[in-house]
């Protein structure tokens, strides 16, 4: 793999580049103007003498202002460390404003010559030693001793080495003619020089030790001082000096210095760089377009500045020897400032070498100890350290390669690194690698990639590398993570995959069902959710143990995935509900696709249905099975839900059979979710009412016990029995409230009727399951009985034909415990419900209640007649008393008091009654009984008893 080829476009300069490019065409106009003026003598003397006094006092004044007031709030973030730098150049121009005025105002204002010394001189010598320490301050400061000594060292030789050339050329002649004339007047005349001197050496010095904050602005500094330097040193020589006048052509170097001293810290730094940009990254041999030049990458480093500043001492040495030279040459005698200073120059350079020698030997030594130890820390780490050149081949291959990879390090260095990647994440790879490559380096300085690595097993293993740039290559850290990457997959699978079957889960189930409804066509119908119920499973879990019911549920999870097509889904969505995802197969005809999913459907439930063996035994199962066909605008949860009500239909139907999802089934459930809904409304704002129906002794007439019935009272105040509702009520969250508020209702009443002198007792339907929902436990009946006052004795509970999911054990428990509160138990609807007898026989059971369907035909069909005294002979055999529902007509009191039946409750006697009627009807204590005469009984045993609150068609009365 070869590095990619990239064209990196260079940004365009905005944000004020075109400010900053007019700032400097005004500036070097401005400079021209002067320059043209004072070489044609600006017209008259006078107007030289304003233009070269007064003019160079406006430019350095200028100069002052803009030095200070960048010092003082123009200097933001890191530029702000450099302050003092600028300040100490606006009070080196204010010196140079100060010492041209004072030489303006003898020329132009006194017209005399200016005297030697003046206040021109102490201002024109001021100006030095603040830019010398203003240049230390923007130069960047050394980090050793070692290194303030060798910047004090080239500062000396390269103003020693000035100092001995300008003596020799110049220097010595002047101070033997200012001797004449004074020590002052030779002392002036020397200190111009010298400083100028000192401030070319510094300038020199540290044009290769500038800082890089602000870097262009100080670089303009340095040009700007340097042309002010060059013009003082032309002024000092005797040549010049005795023919110049003010306004001459070296003023315009002056006024130009002080100009660009004042530009320097605003327009060079107000050329910001542009931002990075990402460069775009081009195909492989693709070429520039035609016009634009190839841009090259900016070099990091300066290595001519470098190579400038390792040869100052150098250069400083050979300046002084030119100056001994051309006094040899010119065969004048050596003068001893001359010998002082190149001894001087000599003796420093020598001493910097030292200096440099000792730095070197230290700094070979350190580099020495840290390749040791970065050699350590490559060949004793666990991660495999790899080079690549730009053309992908490995250059370097860290000793690890041989416990990662299997494979030596020699054997790989030479290699190509495409070669050792796995085909499959090569094109990955390659592209990662170019992205990350055009990415600029500060943006983007790492990267990392995970791929497959051969090893020299021929196996594949999952490395994570760290991918770093190294001179236009890769450096790539290298770690084995296949092992992590194997955890991460298998954690990956135990999320979506059942643990007991290692089938997919709902999750996963339903990921693939939202596929394939996102990828299905219009032209490829079929696709159907079967949703697979086993019947029978709970008692599987009851009677043989939990283990046997996981081991059911593995084999029925193996036979479902054995069973399913290939491409089709088979998962377990929880306890002992599976569901399967049939994908379509093109098929567009409605009944043969529906056909062809039956068909499946069918083979599963002969397939689940099948006996399983476990621990030696046969147990078997049935299957109940929805199917749901997915169609145009129908989503993964609703085809889903669609398959769940298919499945509910079908269980409901009989179970261990299939059933088709219609929309009806739908429309069913929002119409039991609007009565449930009625139901929540009805027991919120009170709106039921409890009626009692009097159960009476078929023999006296007399009324022995009330049967509580809840009704509903509808807008018109008529209360009325919806079968439907109550059907509801019974499947909803509130049944559990309506059973305890009938419950309530009916003990708070039939307590006040006790106080009033009634004793009839009072019977509450509940059903099995409400009997044994945790919201009533056995202590809420003792503490309502204790509540009222109402004795146990007086407080029968009918119990509903069971729910075959209802444990027998659980409602043993639970009905023992109530009579021993003295509640009795009557079992309801006997003779109807398939568990009837297996109740009776198990259940603490004292009375036997008829259900209304045997009661209904005894008259009319001798078969019902016939099983109805086969029923009452078993109650009385065990000695328990016996209550007729729905005896309506007075022939059912005949043939039922002829059978042996002992109560009877329905319409021959009285329908449900309010409160006032109830206890009209317990005053008179009796109903009139067909016949007159009682008819013989079979023989048993008499007493209170307890009626039903089934529904009745008609209003009460």
């Amino acid at each position: 793999m070869s590095a990619p080829g990239a064209i990196l476009t260079r940004p365009p300069v905005t944000g004020g580049g075109g400010t900053g490019m007019v700032s400097q065409l005004v500036l070097a106009l401005i400079c021209a103007g002067y320059a043209t003026g004072a070489f044609l003598g600006w017209g008259s003397d006078e107007l030289a003498q304003i233009m070269g006094d007064f003019g160079l006092s406006a430019a350095a004044l200028i100069a002052a202002v803009s030095c200070f007031r960048y010092a003082r709030g123009g200097a933001t973030g890191s530029e702000s460390s450099f302050r003092p730098a600028w300040l100490l150049f606006s009070f080196s121009s204010a010196m140079a404003a100060c010492g041209n005025g004072v030489w303006g105002f003898y020329e132009v204002v006194l017209r005399q010559v200016v005297p030697t010394p003046s206040a021109a001189d102490f201002f024109f010598l001021c100006f030095a030693p603040p830019a010398i320490v203003g240049l230390l301050v923007l130069a960047k400061r050394p980090v050793t001793r070692a290194g303030w000594v060798c910047l004090g060292l080239d500062s000396w030789l390269i103003g020693g080495s000035l100092l001995t050339l300008s003596w020799s050329l110049a220097l010595a002649r002047t101070a033997r003619q200012g001797e004449g004339e004074g020590v002052a007047h030779a002392t002036l005349t020397l200190a111009y020089p010298l400083l100028d001197i000192v401030l070319v050496s510094m300038v020199l010095a540290l044009h290769f030790r500038r800082s890089s904050a602000n870097r262009s602005a100080v670089n303009t500094a340095i040009a700007a001082l340097a042309l002010t330097v060059l013009c003082d040193a032309l002024f000092t020589s005797p040549l010049l000096r005795q023919h110049y006048h003010s306004g001459q052509l070296l003023d315009a170097g002056w006024f130009a210095g002080s100009l660009l001293l004042a530009y320097a810290p605003w327009g060079a730094r107000r050329l910001p760089a542009a931002p990075p940009r990402r460069p775009a990254v081009a195909p492989r041999g693709a070429r520039p377009a035609p016009g634009r030049p190839r841009a090259h990458p900016v070099p990091t480093s300066r290595p001519l500045a470098s190579s400038l500043a390792a040869l100052t001492p150098y250069l400083a040495a050979a300046v002084c020897t030119l100056g001994i030279l051309y006094n040899v040459i010119e065969g004048h005698r050596v003068d001893r400032m001359v010998v002082f200073t190149g001894c001087t120059v000599v003796l420093a350079l020598v001493v910097r070498q030292g200096i440099m020698l000792l730095d070197n030997i230290a700094l070979t030594h350190e580099l020495a100890q840290k390749e040791n130890h970065f050699r350590s820390l490559v060949q004793g780490s666990s991660d495999v350290i790899m080079i690549a050149a730009p053309t992908g081949i490995l250059r370097y291959v860290s000793p690890a390669a041989a416990g990662v990879y299997g494979r030596d390090a020699e054997e790989l260095v030479g290699s190509e690194l495409a070669s050792l990647i796995h085909p499959e994440d090569l094109g990955r790879v390659v592209h990662e690698v170019r992205r990350f490559l055009a990415a600029p380096p500060a943006e983007e300085p790492t990267t990392r990639i995970e791929c497959r690595f051969k090893s020299g097993t021929g196996e594949w293993l999952n490395v994570e590398s760290t991918v770093n740039r190294h001179q236009g290559g890769l450096i790539l850290n290298s770690r084995d993570v296949t092992e992590r990457v194997r955890l991460q997959a298998q954690l990956e699978h135990n999320a979506e995959h059942d643990p007991l079957t290692d089938l997919p889960n709902r999750a996963l189930f339903t990921k693939r069902v939202r596929k394939a409804l996102g990828g299905r066509r219009t032209t490829d119908p079929g696709t159907a959710v079967l949703f697979i119920d086993l019947d029978g499973f709970k008692q599987v879990n009851d009677t043989i143990g939990h283990q046997a019911g996981d081991e059911l549920l593995i084999q029925a999870a193996r036979r479902l995935q054995d069973s399913v097509r290939v491409g089709d889904t088979a998962a377990r969505l929880g306890g002992d509900e599976f569901a399967a995802l049939i994908l379509g197969d093109g098929t567009r005809d409605p009944a043969a696709r529906e056909y062809q999913v039956r068909e499946i459907a069918d083979r599963l439930r002969l397939t689940l249905s099948q006996p399983y063996l476990i621990d030696g035994n046969d147990v078997r199962v049935a299957a109940s099975i929805g199917v749901a066909f997915a169609e145009p605008g129908v989503g993964a949860g609703e085809l889903l839900r669609n398959a769940d009500l298919a499945m509910y239909r079908a269980k409901k139907g009989g179970k261990n059979r299939v059933e088709m999802y219609a929309p009806q089934m739908q429309a069913e459930v929002v119409r039991k979710s609007e009565l449930a809904a009625r139901l929540r409304s009805a027991l919120n704002e009170g709106e039921f009412a409890v009626l009692h129906q009097p159960v009476v002794d078929l023999t006296t007439g007399e009324v022995s016990a009330v049967a509580a019935q809840a009704r509903w009272r509808s807008a018109q105040g008529i209360l009325f029995t919806p079968a439907e509702f109550l059907r509801v009520a019974d499947e909803s969250e509130r049944a559990a409230e309506l059973g305890r508020w009938l419950l309530e209702e009916a003990v708070e009443q039939a307590a006040e009727r006790r106080r009033a002198g009634h004793d009839a007792p009072v019977s509450v339907r509940l059903s099995a399951r409400r009997l044994l929902d945790k919201s009533m436990p056995l202590g809420a009946v003792e503490a309502l009985l204790t509540r009222h006052g109402l004795p146990s004795g007086a407080l029968v509970i009918e119990l509903a034909d069971s729910d075959p999911r209802i444990s027998f054990d659980d409602l043993e428990r639970r009905l023992v415990g109530l009579r021993r509160l003295g509640v009795r138990i009557a079992l309801d609807g006997f003779g109807s419900g398939y568990a009837a007898i297996n109740a009776l026989r198990r259940l603490p059971v004292d009375v036997l209640k008829l259900d209304r369907g045997l009661v209904e035909g005894v008259v009319e069909s001798a078969r019902l007649h016939k099983i109805t005294a086969g029923l009452l002979r078993i109650a009385c055999d065990l000695g328990m008393q016996s209550v007729a529902d729905g005896v309506d007509v007075p022939e059912q009191v005949l043939a039922l008091r002829a059978m042996g039946c002992t109560h009877g409750q329905g319409m021959a006697f009285s329908g449900p009654l309010d409160e006032f009627r109830l206890r009209r009807a317990l005053v008179r204590g009796e109903y009139p009984v067909p016949g007159g005469v009682a008819l013989p009984v079979l023989s048993g045993r008499r007493g209170t008893l307890l009626g039903s609150n089934n529904e009745t068609p008609v209003p009460p009365t």
